[in-house]
């Protein structure tokens, strides 16, 4: 999967997204500008030490996304869409786009995306979850989708064994 983040201005939620991607195996896409340096302590604390890790790309713009990833399937997070995150079908290889947390996802790019852009459903009064939030809660939702591709299904007890073992 892959996570396509429009010009971010927090670098905590960044940070937290980033680490949600590593934890993943998702990709993370960057287009500028950021509101912060990418080698900020509070990008790096909510990343923790998994930052490193993670598989990032910086873009200008979105036009130099475009360029680059010129068969990308994009998925458009916003409060403006008449899908439901829920009612779509993901592909391993689809991208999913969160705008800034001031903003969103500008209007001149929405237009073009209108049968793919999604939403979380949430109470009328509230105008937007958090950023690294909604992120989790769509890229896990695609995740489950695929299978949970690649990742550790089961846990295990550190110090002691499940009663029914």
């Amino acid at each position: 999967m892959n996570i396509i983040l429009h010009q971010p201005e927090i670098p905590a939620n960044t940070g937290n997204i980033g680490r949600t991607c590593v934890a993943t195996g998702t990709k993370l896409h960057l287009i500028e500008p950021l509101g912060f340096k990418l080698n900020e302590k509070s990008i790096k604390r909510a990343g923790m030490d998994y930052w490193e890790h993670l598989d990032v790309t910086r873009y200008v713009n979105f036009k130099e996304f475009l360029e680059k990833n010129p068969n990308a399937k994009i998925w458009m997070a916003t409060t403006k869409a008449k899908h439901i995150y829920t009612e779509v079908e993901y592909s391993p290889d689809d991208f999913i786009m969160f705008g800034k947390e001031s903003g969103g996802i500008p209007e001149e790019i929405l237009v073009d995306y209108e049968e793919t852009c999604i939403r979380i459903p949430m109470l009328e009064q509230v105008r937007s979850l958090n950023l690294s939030n909604s992120v989790a809660i769509v890229l896990y939702e695609a995740l489950r989708q695929n299978g949970f591709s690649h990742m550790q299904l089961e846990g295990e007890l550190h110090r002691l064994q499940w009663k029914g073992e």
